[in-house]
């Protein structure tokens, strides 16, 4: 298959990896929304993350399903540097709820196992949403060196 034939499997790829990025980090949005963590600056920035890559990996899903790439060069560098955004930032998020949930860690009362419950799944949901913004983001580069 030429270059012409993995560009087209990869430019069919897109779409999906953009759906999988809207189900995870609106998962991580929900969860650190939901809980209650004592830090507002760790809630604060979590929430950030999660709301700022929603609304980038949305509008950028839009747009590609509108056709405003045009099959350009440019609009593959976008998504690479928008995706590396998000992992970067993502994986910050991450290591940050980490720490939080460990913690709270050696709290016992049910108020508590509540709280490292929550934190766990957003720092699951949190790691999974990162390696999808990898995954993407090493598929964009493999689309922008066959461009």
């Amino acid at each position: 298959m030429g270059s012409a034939g993995a560009r087209a499997n990869l430019s069919h790829v897109q779409p999906l990896f953009h759906f999988h990025l809207q189900i995870f980090g609106g998962l991580v949005w929900i969860l650190v929304a939901s809980s209650k963590v004592p830090v507002p600056i760790l809630q604060g920035w979590v929430m950030f993350v999660s709301v700022f890559c929603f609304v980038m990996s949305t509008t950028l899903l839009c747009l590609y399903i509108c056709g405003a790439h045009g099959g350009s060069s440019s609009w593959v560098t976008l998504d690479i540097i928008c995706q590396e955004t998000a992992a970067l930032f993502y994986l910050s998020a991450a290591v940050l709820e980490a720490y939080f949930t460990y913690s709270v860690s050696t709290l016992t009362d049910p108020v508590g196992m509540t709280i490292y419950r929550e934190n766990i799944a957003a720092v699951v949901f949190a790691f999974v949403a990162t390696l999808m913004y990898v995954i993407h983001k090493v598929c964009s580069l493999l689309r922008w060196k066959s461009s």
